[in-house]
């Protein structure tokens, strides 16, 4: 239930992300905000649960603000201009790339390893080649138009200024691309950052408040037009506001109790909900456009996935059966260690002369 939830969560996030940038709101602006009330809710949270947050040296603040500039910076905005440029259901498909690129990127930086004479093995390669060519044939093979006409954009809130409409799909499949590539890139670099700072709720803090900074750098450097950071309606707040803390600071905490309890497979498996929740209203509430090379590209990437998972399912089981032999170990050791305490209490109670 907590992973259906939070997947109808980052569909709604995604669906008015995708309503308000249409409607005029800059992409820079949205993101800046939105990590704004991400950092205003976290560090009270943080305060108020623990009244303690780990103060950083200069490799951790060094390890937190590149982790803050791929995860946070460079993923949303670069996400942001593509369903902004595309559509929502394309980035959404698109997210579901990321499991087999980590698990690429994570085998060429000595994290993971691959059996090729084992099935398993082959399924991690196999699935994760099959991702690829879905993510390539949504970005290049657009095929006949099935659903809706064509859409017309405020393109002068495009990064990239003017575009024809051929263009835009092009360019925008390829920023949601480089945004699931700087996010693969960040959960890998969450192994040294989370082995040299390991409290996590506080590292979801100062990554809230570097990723703003970042971004408020970026809005600064790219929008010119001081009416762009403006808010100008109701509804424009609300998503911001939501996506903030609804996305950026509740959903992590969900997300990192429901791997701590089943694993980060099980999270993963819940991917393709998003994208078929998004695909279905994009369409009938925003008239997205839907295409043939969109719908066999992203059943192609959903299909890779699950490869990619089933793959992985045994290196999961072994590091599980070697956690639970090492816990087991430790509670020997314990009740061995207070079964000696005992006993060398009941031999000082005896004489030592008899």
């Amino acid at each position: 239930m907590a992973m259906m939830g939070l997947q109808l969560c980052y569909a709604g996030v995604t669906l008015s992300a995708r309503a308000t940038l249409v409607n005029g709101t800059s992409p820079r602006v949205f993101i800046l905000y939105r990590q704004v009330f991400a950092t205003i809710f976290i560090f009270p949270f943080l305060y108020f649960s623990r009244s303690k947050i780990s103060y950083l040296d200069l490799k951790s603040f060094s390890l937190i603000f590149m982790a803050s500039l791929l995860g946070i910076t460079m993923n949303q905005n670069l996400y942001c201009e593509g369903i902004y440029l595309a559509s929502s259901s394309t980035g959404s498909a698109m997210c579901n790339i990321i499991p087999a690129l980590t698990f690429l990127i994570s085998y060429l930086a000595g994290y993971e390893t691959v059996n090729i004479r084992n099935i398993r093995g082959l399924a991690k390669i196999s699935g994760t080649v099959l991702c690829v060519v879905g993510a390539i044939s949504m970005t290049l093979i657009r095929g006949p138009k099935i659903l809706n006409s064509e859409s017309t954009l405020p393109l002068e809130n495009s990064l990239l200024g003017d575009l024809t409409y051929q263009n835009m799909w092009l360019i925008g499949c390829l920023c949601v691309f480089a945004s699931t590539l700087c996010y693969s890139l960040w959960l890998t670099f969450q192994v040294p950052v989370s082995a040299y700072y390991p409290d996590h709720l506080s590292l979801s803090a100062w990554m809230c408040l570097f990723g703003t900074i970042q971004c408020a750098v970026v809005t600064f450097v790219f929008e010119k037009d001081p009416n762009a950071w403006i808010l100008h309606s109701y509804s424009e707040f609300a998503t911001c506001l939501y996506a903030g803390v609804a996305s950026s600071a509740l959903a992590f905490t969900v997300q990192a109790w429901v791997i701590s309890k089943r694993g980060p497979l099980f999270s993963a498996m819940f991917n393709p909900l998003c994208t078929v929740i998004v695909t279905i209203l994009a369409s009938l509430i925003l008239q997205e456009e839907m295409f043939t090379g969109s719908l066999i590209g992203g059943i192609c990437v959903i299909m890779g996935l699950y490869i990619v998972l089933w793959g992985k399912v045994e290196d999961v089981m072994i590091n599980q059966e070697l956690r639970d032999n090492t816990n087991n170990s430790d509670v020997k050791i314990q009740i061995e260690d207070s079964s000696n305490i005992v006993n060398s209490n009941r031999d000082l109670k005896n004489p030592l002369l008899s």
